[in-house]
């Protein structure tokens, strides 16, 4: 089987490149690999295109960069028979990977060249797909925030979200629009976020689903009624630490279900997040694609 290492420069606070080609070097003429370097995803795609079309056998294409840069790749290979899909944990939030262990774990090379394949789930919008989570209220204003300041010295790298979450905080507290899972209508037409995830993570370690099982064919759908800066700052560890689907403090805010399908309306154009990735929405509908796509685990995990 060969590897294919696709490289995303943009993800994380330095571009990895050089220290995986370091890396890769201590194994050459053991197991047979190529270097991409993408610019943007169209390249990845056309890559990934060329390479199926002119190698034979089993193809595992490895994204080396954070969750936007899986999002990128799984949206390339999805549909392409005999390929999978690894990973090269070089972002800065790294979430999708935590759900199998330490984000060290996936920057061993030899656990990743010997990584065992799962069958996962993915969640379909439109045309594209999500491995790990969709999002949108609270947390798309927090991406937003994220964007602005993610290669700063102080303000980005790992200390991004939490600068996010201060920009996220000036602005209104509620976003409106109606969310329906499984035909049942969640909450009123205002909310504060709403997290749909195969995962467990999203924003560089806050465990937004800590239930989820990424091959049961179901989503978790976790929203969250309107509250004030002051309540939210109080619940906050809650909610970063897993504890908020139990935590008495927010049973009359948190709605949490498992669904195949999920609609969001909105009257206006708003931002959700695809595994990160901001992207602008009018109306959405999300489904499950059970066990879609086959995600190399390094061995061990």
């Amino acid at each position: 089987m060969k590897h294919f290492f696709i490289v995303n420069p943009a993800a994380g606070p330095h571009n990895a490149e050089q220290v995986l080609r370091q890396k890769l070097s201590l194994f050459n003429g053991r197991f047979p690999y190529d270097v991409f370097i993408s610019s943007k995803p169209a390249d990845t795609d056309s890559y990934i295109q060329y390479m199926r079309s002119n190698e034979s056998g089993h193809l595992r294409f490895i994204a080396c960069g954070g969750d936007g840069t899986i999002n990128e790749v799984a949206n390339s290979i999805q549909s392409i028979e005999d390929a999978s899909l690894g990973c090269y944990a070089s972002g800065s939030g790294n979430d999708y990977v935590k759900y199998y262990g330490k984000v060290e774990d996936f920057v061993e090379l030899g656990r990743l060249f010997s990584a065992r394949e799962e069958s996962v789930d993915l969640m379909r919008i439109g045309n594209r797909i999500a491995v790990n989570v969709v999002d949108f209220g609270f947390d798309a204003k927090v991406a937003v925030g994220v964007e602005k300041v993610r290669r700063w010295p102080l303000l980005g790298g790992k200390h991004a979200y939490a600068s996010g979450i201060i920009s996220a905080l000036l602005s209104p507290m509620f976003t409106s629009c109606i969310v329906t899972a499984d035909g049942e209508k969640l909450g009123d037409n205002k909310l504060l976020l709403c997290t749909l995830a195969c995962g467990k993570y999203v924003g560089g370690g806050f465990r937004c689903a800590p239930r989820s099982n990424n091959a049961d064919s179901l989503m978790e759908v976790c929203l969250v009624k309107p509250l004030s800066r002051i309540r939210l700052i109080k619940v906050l560890s809650s909610y970063k630490n897993g504890q908020h689907l139990d935590d008495e403090r927010l049973k009359d805010v948190v709605i949490y279900r498992r669904a195949k399908e999920v609609e969001i309306q909105t009257s206006n154009d708003m931002n959700i997040l695809l595994d990160g990735e901001i992207t602008p929405i009018n109306n959405a509908r999300v489904e499950v694609l059970p066990r879609a796509l086959r995600f190399a685990v390094p061995q061990g995990l």
